[in-house]
């Protein structure tokens, strides 16, 4: 029975996308076996840093590349927004996952009527956020899912926190004692690149083994945004936004607001390239 080793960050919501990266591949790949290995990163490691500070690019992604670059494993599972827009040569995407809603979810204190301190460590959701909270201080709050929702809800370090409605679903969390959670439309906060899918990296050569598990309607998607991304210069830390919207592309960009454009059958990376230049690419 063939095997397929998984790399993966250790945390609940990433061991949660490595179990059902496994039973995608198990169902659609014949006799095949997924075990798991769980890699600490950087990320994992310095969890007092302040990713917008320290720099966020590669901090949750360079230890599982570099178990397939080792041949430690063939797959290395990712939250396809944690993935900057460059790879180390020899890798590539090589699947991903049917894409889960790629909605954000605002979570405040059950007793906060306008939350005073949001925490966030993501420039985007509070630079998109800024409108509805003009008041409102912002600073980072790390951890995982449920550790975040714990210092939300007993007051610790924050009053309210964004997350992603993919992560709270997989996890099994629509509600939480104490907290309220109001879902937020990707035109009022534009979804991260990559938002809600899960990415399956490999080598070049083990990547045609993957292909019957590729959801192309995702890939497509992410794809496109991952295009504008790059042409902007920007990383996961940076205040750049762009969601695949059915026929349409929203972004967002801190100099430039909120901005829509339709997607050409065609050429739509074309019409992407040149939004980007008209908005300044870097």
């Amino acid at each position: 029975m063939p095997e397929i080793t998984l790399a993966t960050r250790g945390s609940p919501l990433a061991l949660r996308q490595a179990e059902l990266t496994a039973t995608h591949l198990e169902k659609v790949l014949p006799d095949t076996r997924c075990t798991l290995l769980k890699i600490t990163t950087t990320g994992d490691r310095k969890k007092n840093w302040s990713l917008e500070k320290e720099g966020g690019k590669g901090l949750f992604t360079k230890e599982l590349e570099e178990a397939l670059l080792e041949g430690r494993a063939q797959v290395a599972v990712h939250s396809a927004k944690d993935l900057p827009t460059d790879m180390p040569e020899g890798l590539t995407l090589a699947a991903f996952l049917p894409r889960e809603s790629a909605h954000d979810v605002l979570v405040v204190k059950e007793d906060v009527a306008e939350p005073a301190f949001i925490g966030t460590s993501s420039p985007r959701r509070r630079s998109q956020l800024k409108v509805c909270f003009p008041k409102a201080v912002w600073g980072d709050i790390r951890g995982n899912v449920d550790t975040r929702l714990r210092k939300v809800a007993n007051g610790h370090q924050a009053e309210a926190t964004i997350l992603a409605a993919a992560g709270l679903k997989r996890l099994g969390i629509d509600q939480w004692p104490g907290l309220v959670f109001k879902p937020l439309a990707p035109r009022q906060v534009v979804p991260a690149v990559g938002q809600g899918a899960i990415a399956l990296q490999s080598t070049v050569g083990f990547a045609p083994t993957l292909a019957p598990a590729d959801d192309l309607p995702t890939r497509r998607a992410v794809l496109l945004e991952r295009r504008f991304l790059a042409a902007m210069g920007g990383g996961c830390h940076v205040a750049t936004a762009a969601h695949v919207c059915g026929k349409s592309l929203l972004v967002f960009h801190e100099d430039h607001g909120l901005r829509e454009i339709e997607l050409p059958v065609d050429n739509p990376e074309e019409a992407i390239d040149a939004l980007a230049k008209e908005m300044g690419a870097a």
